[in-house]
């Protein structure tokens, strides 16, 4: 994310001496993406971050596939998926390719009892339900019902819930995640027609600094498989730090939609890009104003891109049958577009209260054995109306 941050103490300059009160040296580290030319900070240490006294075991969670050429429309309902007492345990994989991992996900405790650390993957966490607090090696960051939370791969974190009610819908993404280029000037600053600005992120705080030598766990995700490493200090042992990678929250309720006289089309909508997919926000607006304005969505190809929608809240004015928690997939070969009657009802309406997340990919996307448990059979012919099959 291009924005400068810094949080507890650092240095005049870097790569220079700092030394703690008893004279000996903090240990610093350089977090980066894309080897050294993508986002970077820099960390100062108590400790050295590479002590690793044992590997303990490795456990492949690589999804399972059930369809992988997919050309069925498909309904997940995903507050069916079971809440789980352990944070990974509760995820649930729905939908893959090559670039992206999208599921959700129903914990009923907080992540106390390890670290966990994406070693591929960003991640996009969204908060259906729930609060609490992200708790990272690069300060705290509290959440709340519609945050999104961008943890970029590496970082280190735990996380504590409020209740046991939570839901969130989640990607894991194997290219950097970014605000849209089209916001943003060449300098990086969001633009003036940008929906959003930085001062809506949700930046970390309270820096966490534990200066503790003993045993602790990191869960580490890499290539399918989670390694469980024992490490000899607390990997929250960081003192200070600056730069521009480091895991940051937007709320959706602070996306300002982009409105016209007629219907707009979805990327007015974009929220996060990388070089595969995007991630949209469709939020409370005001509807298009021409006096012979249409509402509800155009019928439309998806040619290029499987799409994605998850319903949070509201009327869903272009869909029938669809609410909280639901997921629908239009994958790409064939149109799609607003369910029987909701083009005719939609003339005349001046207002939505819609809020959904949209994930749109540009390869198409497999189904796995979890979202299948979850499929409702038979959405791809809900276009049909009183024809549809039986």
């Amino acid at each position: 994310m291009p924005i400068y941050h810094r949080l507890g103490k650092i240095p005049p300059k870097r790569h220079t001496q700092f030394r703690k009160p008893d004279g000996s040296l903090y240990q610093e580290q350089l977090f980066g993406t894309i080897g050294f030319d993508g986002m970077s900070s820099l960390l100062y240490h108590e400790h050295p971050p590479t002590h690793v006294k044992e590997i303990l075991k490795s456990t492949d969670v690589s999804p399972k596939i059930a369809v992988t050429k997919n050309i069925h429309s498909r309904k997940l309902v995903g507050f069916d998926v079971p809440p789980q007492d352990d944070f990974l345990d509760s995820r649930e994989t729905l939908l893959v390719n090559t670039d992206v991992h999208v599921g959700v996900a129903a914990p009923r405790k907080s992540l106390r009892e390890y670290f966990y650390k994406n070693a591929d993957a960003d991640e996009m966490l969204f908060i259906h339900k729930g609060t609490g607090t992200l708790r990272t090696q690069l300060g705290n960051i509290p959440f709340e019902y519609g945050d999104y939370l961008i943890i970029p791969r590496g970082i280190i974190y735990q996380i504590d819930f409020d209740t046991e009610d939570n839901r969130i819908l989640y990607a894991e993404s194997f290219h950097p995640i970014y605000t849209p280029k089209r916001y943003r000037n060449w300098f990086g600053q969001l633009l003036e027609h940008s929906p959003f600005c930085e001062r809506d992120y949700k930046l970390p705080q309270d820096l966490e600094t534990h200066d503790e030598q003993g045993d602790f766990v990191i869960k580490v995700k890499k290539e399918g498989t989670l390694h469980e490493l024992l490490y000899d200090y607390h990997p929250f042992d960081v003192v200070g730090w600056d730069g521009y990678n480091f895991p940051y929250g937007f709320s959706i309720h602070n996306f300002e939609p982009i409105t016209g006289r007629v219907h707009q089309p979805p990327p007015v909508h974009q929220t996060f890009e990388t070089k595969a997919f995007v991630i949209c926000s469709f939020c409370p607006r005001l509807y298009d104003y021409h006096p012979k304005a249409i509402p509800a969505p155009y019928n439309h190809s998806n040619i290029d891109s499987d799409e994605v929608l998850y319903y949070v809240d509201g009327d869903f004015m272009s869909r029938n049958d669809i609410g909280p928690g639901h997921i629908s997939l239009h994958p790409a070969g064939i149109p799609h577009g607003p369910h029987p009657g909701a083009y005719e009802r939609s003339i005349g309406q001046t207002v939505t209260e819609e809020l959904a997340v949209m994930i749109d990919t540009f390869k198409p996307l497999q189904v796995t054995e979890n979202a299948l448990k979850i499929d409702d059979g038979k959405y791809y012919q809900s276009w049909m109306g009183k024809k549809k099959l039986t």
